[in-house]
């Protein structure tokens, strides 16, 4: 049959997608259409996946062809490259392009693609400017690398790093801008992006997370990128790679049905029968696909049902990722966002830099992130693909295939007897698998204490100390019995609090992620227990960098008031050591009645508390109350609560020093610090102690001669007398002691260990040992605190002043969930 004599069949788009389905239509009947290709790009059929080596000078554009022109004459398809079509009209069953040409059709397909996101910022037109979708921006990006030139990838996903990636290898400064909590969040978990954060910095490449672009800045050519927190980088390149939409345009003034991408059953067809589409342009049961693999398998079954096939059609697609950096191995497939009915399977091995997350439900695998080591990628994939009951593999799963496939059994201690001799078990002192092996057994060790005496395994950092346990076990079998000792801080992780304390200052770990790598903690993001604590320990650790993750607090904190038993809150505004005045009254008199609060009552902290809050009202309440200065009362936080007072000398005849001016000085000193637990203090005028200091974590009880300290209060449950650990003659040396006190509190307690708890484990004699008896320490304690004061740590949407100022000209404290 002639090409006169065939149906004729137009392909809108020369991408991968439509020159795929072409392929299979041949391959299926070479001469079942006169085949018309029109593309959008003056070249022939490239393959764009592979842009990224192509920027990276990794790759020609000759070796990323898939079609030359020889290709389409040899199969008899006619292509018009560079003459975009611009009109569909379905009555006549024409297309017509922009250069005017007209072609008529029996089955029309769209293989339109997508178009990159521009973010609307001032600035986005300026020369300069590039996104990161064809061959055209890549050599817009070559033209303007310089050696050492700075540029701007505005997009942390797989595109942006890429090209962020291409653009360092090619000489340039580079900075990732990137609006979430890590990169590549959509295919990566918080652990995987982390060391993915990692890697990219070591190779000069700066990424910053939580960056809100505001604009890019320039005279009549890029020049710099301005953030909306005040930040500015230079730059001569800026690149978006902020993510796709589908090309859905012509589709639309078509009429054809459009929703988010052109709408298409399973055989790929559109509300037109004579027309389909297929590729990144379409959506098919909701979901759009910006992948290859998707692509192909639509292609298949749309070419099998243009030659006159049957099938089951299009079931949709469960997709994976790899990032094309070289020496960067990251796969990633299915879900990673678990819920409860999930289980997860965590596997690290900190030394060499791996990472592997398998996600279960009801014994199926649905998710796969591997970071390291993804030889096999392929094997969870394919398990997932085909739905496969992982039960009888569930013990051996996380560590691969060839685990599975040589019967390793129901035993993970094989894992590690599985390592080979010269594996490095412990990084500090260069000790490997085989050396701890022999000494168990030529030595006859059989416990940890006696590993690192003969070989120094776990006996520098100690965060290989559970991979030596399990080699213990490996070896010894059922003769080895594991050393009791501190509880572990929670089931994710076998290290106690004072060890991952320690480990967080001794390594130089400042992110959740990092102190979860490199302790190979064994689950993927922690749990309820262990992250707030972490969050904490590294506020403490690293308070100049460290910024707080509010993912990691009790809803209570997040919000600033107590849920109740009904689901209600409770709100209580600070009153400086139980002061207040008719303006304070006023305004939560005016809040009573605008939110229609049910209950105000007065607290033994003497403070007002308003009760049943519902949580849609608690950004607008505290708004009213900080417009009459009025803060938080933190009522809710591990940090400090109140500071109690009696009148004093000013109004009491037996009162001897100014009990409420020094309680004030107090709380103003040192509210909004973060602690391990709560925190409340008292200031007594006399030895009646009608405040109570004598049963507070910090208490003062003021007497002729001066000032007497007492510590490790608590009137809870079990209740406990502070002690006194000495007295001092002014009020500047109690506000001394006090901070001193609390840094040291702050340094060395556990997370949820109140004062008195800590005071017994520790011994009183060491608390007066390094605030009272070490003048040098106790004056290094106190800068320390003061230097955290001046960094927004408790209240995260507050923008505390770098100077220690009156509290009441803080920021509203609470923001909309």
């Amino acid at each position: 049959m002639s090409s006169n004599e065939r149906p004729r069949l137009i392909v809108i788009g020369n991408g991968m997608a439509g020159i795929r389905t072409v392929e299979e239509l041949l391959r299926h009947d070479g001469e079942a259409f006169a085949i018309t290709v029109f593309g959008a790009e003056p070249r022939e059929n490239y393959n764009r996946i592979m842009l990224s080596p192509v920027l990276a000078g990794e790759k020609t554009y000759e070796e990323i062809v898939l079609n030359d022109r020889a290709w389409y004459a040899e199969n008899g398809v006619e292509l018009i490259a560079g003459d975009p079509v611009v009109s569909i009209d379905r009555a006549a069953r024409t297309v017509t392009s922009r250069a005017g040409l007209v072609r008529s059709y029996d089955r029309l397909l769209l293989a339109t693609g997508s178009d990159p996101i521009i973010i609307p910022l001032p600035g986005r037109e300026l020369p300069g400017v590039v996104t990161f979708r064809d061959l055209d921006d890549v050599e817009k990006m070559l033209a303007a690398a310089k050696e050492g030139a700075p540029a701007v990838v505005i997009g942390g996903g797989l595109l942006g790093l890429e090209a962020a990636t291409g653009l360092a290898k090619r000489g340039m400064k580079v900075s990732v801008l990137h609006l979430a909590g890590h990169v590549m969040e959509r295919q990566l978990d918080e652990a995987a992006g982390h060391l993915l954060e990692t890697e990219l910095a070591a190779r000069g490449i700066e990424i910053i997370t939580r960056a809100d672009t505001g604009a890019i800045l320039g005279d009549g050519k890029v020049e710099a990128v301005a953030l909306k927190d005040g930040r500015t980088l230079p730059a001569v390149l800026v690149v978006m790679a902020v993510g796709i939409r589908p090309n859905t345009a012509l589709a639309k003034d078509a009429g054809l049905e459009v929703e988010r991408g052109i709408v298409v059953d399973d055989f790929l067809t559109t509300s037109d029968p004579g027309i389909f589409a297929i590729g990144e342009c379409v959506q098919h049961r909701g979901q759009c696909y910006g992948l290859v693999a998707p692509l192909f398998e639509m292609a298949r079954t749309c070419a099998g049902r243009l030659a006159g096939h049957g099938g089951n059609g299009y079931q949709g697609s469960v997709t994976s990722t790899k990032l094309k950096v070289s020496g960067v191995d990251v796969f990633s497939a299915g879900t990673f966002t678990a819920d409860k009915s999930c289980e997860d399977i965590v596997f690290r091995d900190a030394a060499r830099g791996i990472y592997k997350r398998l996600v279960l439900k009801e014994d199926r695998l649905i998710g796969a992130v591997l970071y390291g080591d993804t030889g096999d990628g392929s094997w969870y994939f394919d398990l997932m693909k085909r739905a496969e009951d992982v039960a009888p593999l569930r013990s051996t799963l996380i560590f691969g295939q060839g685990f599975a496939a040589e019967g390793a059994g129901a035993d993970p201690l094989k894992a590690v007897a599985a390592l080979p001799d010269e594996a490095e078990i412990c990084g500090c002192n260069g000790v490997c698998k085989g050396s701890i092996v022999s000494a168990i057994r030529e030595k006859g060790l059989t416990s940890l204490g006696e590993v690192k005496a003969h070989t120094k395994a776990s006996s520098s950092c100690g965060s290989c100390t559970g991979l030596v346990e399990k080699l213990l076990a490996a070896t010894l079998g059922d003769e080895y019995e594991a050393e009791t000792g501190p509880k572990p801080m929670c089931p994710c992780t076998q290290h106690d609090h004072g060890t991952v304390r320690r480990l967080i200052i001794a390594k130089g770990l400042k992110s959740i992620p990092a102190v979860m790598q490199a302790l190979e903690w064994q689950s993927a993001e922690g749990c309820h227990s262990c992250r707030p604590a972490l969050n904490y320990y590294l506020l403490c650790a690293w308070p100049d960098e460290y910024r707080d993750d509010s993912r990691s607090r009790f809803i209570n904190e997040r919000v600033h008031a107590n849920i109740q038993k009904d689901g209600t809150y409770s709100v209580v505004p600070r009153m400086w050591g139980g002061l207040t005045s008719a303006k304070e009254l006023r305004a939560i008199a005016d809040v009573v009645d605008k939110f229609d609060i049910p209950t105000v009552k007065v607290t033994g902290g003497q403070r007002i508390d308003l009760l049943g809050v519902r949580k849609e009202d608690l950004p607008a309440v505290w708004a009213d109350l900080n417009s009459a200065g009025m803060v938080s009362g933190h009522a809710y936080a591990k940090a400090l609560r109140t500071v109690k007072t009696c009148v004093g000398s000013e109004w009491c005849r037996f009162g001897t020093q100014d009990s409420t001016g020094l309680g004030v000085r107090l709380e103003q000193a040192t509210w909004g610090s973060w602690m391990p637990h709560k925190f409340k203090m008292a200031v007594s005028g006399c030895p009646r102690n009608c405040a109570e200091a004598t049963i507070k974590d910090f208490g003062v009880i003021c007497v002729d001669s001066g000032y007497e300290l007492v510590v490790g209060g608590n009137g809870g449950i079990k209740l406990r007398g502070a002690e006194l650990i000495c007295k001092v003659a002014t009020e500047a040396e109690v506000m001394e002691m006090c901070m001193a006190f609390i840094q040291l509190y702050r340094e060395e307690a556990w997370y949820l260990e109140r004062t008195a708890p800590w005071i017994e484990r520790v011994g009183l004699e060491h608390v007066k040992q390094a605030i009272v008896s070490d003048d040098e320490r106790r004056r290094a304690l106190t800068a320390r605190f003061l230097r955290s004061q001046t960094i927004a740590q408790i209240d995260p949407w507050a923008e505390r002043a770098e100077k220690q100022v009156d509290a009441h000209e803080f920021a509203p404290l609470v923001a909309a969930e």
